[in-house]
């Protein structure tokens, strides 16, 4: 089973899509097998991360703007914009899909876990996430 979730964010930064995926499993039937999260883009990623204190998520934007600097004289790519060649790079060194185990028709994720979208462009976008469950 595959559905397609368009994500609308407005700036660079974690989306948390844990929700929306565990809503697709829930209905998918499926009570043990795998799910994968995947983003069908290049300057956006997915991770698991905690979903418990923002500040994580605070935390890993701030390392990652230190990381992977803004500057767009670092960069010959500038087609798209100052900011396009940096979330190649973000997006690069962080995944494109997740895959979580199904157990008892739910995600066997860990108490504090959660899906996030993370963003890597500064203005809005839609971004299409497709999450297979089988």
């Amino acid at each position: 089973m595959n559905v397609e979730l368009e994500i609308l964010v407005e700036r660079a930064g974690l989306y948390d899509v844990t929700e929306q995926v565990s809503e697709i499993v829930s209905g998918s039937g499926i009570n043990e097998g795998l799910v994968t999260v995947f983003i069908q883009h290049t300057s956006a990623s997915l991770v698991i991360q905690e979903n418990a204190d923002p500040s994580v998520l605070a935390d890993l934007q701030a390392w990652m703007d230190r990381s992977v600097p803004q500057d767009s004289q670092l960069y010959a790519h500038r087609a798209e914009g100052p900011d396009d060649m940096p979330a190649h790079i973000r997006a690069a060194i962080t995944a494109s899909h997740v895959t979580i185990p199904v157990m008892d028709g739910r995600m066997a994720l860990g108490t504090w876990q959660g899906i996030f979208l993370w963003e890597h462009r500064r203005g809005p976008k839609e971004r299409c996430v497709i999450v297979s469950v089988h």
